[in-house]
């Protein structure tokens, strides 16, 4: 049994969810396939979150806008049959819960709402499976995939998921199913989501319970890069990686895997494969256990959109483990999702993403102990297996506003 997961890119058109019938139609045996929201429809979603929240007439714009992209798209798939009745009745689901008013619990309400991209997705995907003689079963993520009630970010419940995903996936009159990635759902049957981008995460929480084979992550690319091709020239492909790699790199803000995929593949030894939806026959990237010390180009990862906090004691006193404590409780709280940490004298530095709400209003409970400066627009250069020419090369004529250096690792945050 494997694992396929595909992104919105890859499903983005009618074109695209035809290319995806013919890669999983080259697969034998069982297959579970895990399907994102389509396109930039999250984003979609995410405008139209503020609007239910903020009590905007404009929601039901964005939901008309949002109803006819996917109508264009299945149109053109079922030609004259018309679009599956499934599809239809998610858009009556989700006009419902439009017309409801929003509870006080943004993060709630963005969970019930940012789930519709992928239930729309796969139906579409399923059904056109079906329709051109692909038989397959649609199964609802939420009804398996378990988590706590820490919406926006849930944990997984391994053991309540692992039991009943083995009672879903079974693979006895069905051979291949489709599903959603992101989403799960708590003990009351509310929606919760695993984080941005965590259709990754999903495909590896199915591998590790169903003890797949191997799983598959097909992207735009040729495999995992030595850059972000659209941000830098030269790339170079990586055949291979290790778990271990893998993790450093995502944990830095390489987007080409979620953060949280290696760990439950890690446990099982599952490997995963990092293949090209436009050239599926092409080699990818094999991320699994290594004994032995990969000969790496340096690889470069650039996170934008950062902003530099920098806390000062009041009264001019060292940096002591109180502080530390104060400030780290104090970001758990917030659910602040910080991306560095340095320490100085008499200073203590974060940096993290830009966040949607104010920096002032965000950080104002702690100006009683600190002076609170900030700094916008950056962006944080991560390099690993970095070489003194590669330092120089890189920082020249750039304003650095911290840096961090470890073995392998060279971290600055400059200007965007």
């Amino acid at each position: 049994m494997n694992v396929y997961k595909f992104g919105g890119a890859s499903v983005k058109d009618a074109d695209s969810v035809k290319n995806v019938a013919k890669i999983v139609d080259g697969h034998s045996g069982d297959l579970v396939v895990v399907i994102s929201a389509m396109g930039k429809i999250t984003n979609l979603l995410e405008t139209l979150i503020k609007a239910y929240f903020n009590k905007s007439e404009k929601k039901w714009e964005i939901f008309e806008e949002f109803k006819n992209y996917h109508l264009s798209i299945a149109n053109q798939l079922f030609e004259n049959n018309g679009t599956p009745k499934a599809v239809l009745s998610m858009f009556e689901e989700l006009k419902a819960k439009l017309e409801k008013i929003p509870s006080f619990d943004y993060n709630y309400e963005y969970d019930q709402i940012i789930c519709f991209g992928e239930l729309v997705s796969t139906q579409i995907v399923s059904n056109y499976l079906n329709y051109i003689g692909m038989v397959n079963q649609w199964i609802d993520i939420r009804n398996c995939l378990r988590t706590n009630d820490l919406y926006r970010d849930a944990s997984v419940d391994w053991e309540l998921t692992e039991s009943l995903m083995k009672n879903v996936f079974v693979f006895d009159n069905y051979k291949l199913y489709i599903t959603q990635g992101f989403i799960g759902s708590n003990i009351t049957n509310q929606t919760t989501s695993l984080g941005r981008e965590g259709s990754d995460f999903t495909a590896a929480i199915i591998g590790n319970t169903l003890n797949a084979k191997g799983v598959s992550i097909w992207k735009d690319v040729p495999g995992v890069l030595s850059a972000d091709p659209k941000k830098m020239e030269d790339t170079v492909k990586i055949d291979a990686l290790s778990y271990r790699e893998a993790v450093e790199m995502t944990h830095s803000g390489a987007q080409v895997i979620h953060p949280k995929t290696m760990k439950p593949l890690h446990n099982k030894e599952i490997p995963l494969y990092v293949k090209s939806f436009v050239d599926p026959v092409g080699t990818g990237t094999v991320i699994h256990d290594i004994d032995h010390k990969l000969d790496l180009p340096p690889i470069y990862i650039l996170k934008e959109n950062q902003v530099l906090i920098t806390l000062s004691v009041r009264d001019f006193s060292i940096i002591s483990i109180e502080d530390i404590d104060r400030v780290v409780n104090f970001l758990l709280e917030n659910r602040i999702k910080v991306t560095l940490m340095q320490q100085s004298a008499i200073d203590l530095n974060l940096v993290l993403d830009a966040p949607e709400a104010n920096l002032e209003e965000i950080f104002d409970q702690l100006k009683p102990y600190y002076t609170v400066l900030y700094n916008t627009n950056l962006m944080l250069v991560t390099i690993r297996h970095y070489t003194e020419e590669v330092l120089d090369k890189l920082v020249k004529e750039k304003d650095i506003y911290l840096e961090q250096h470890s073995r392998l690792t060279a971290r600055m945050l400059v200007k965007q």
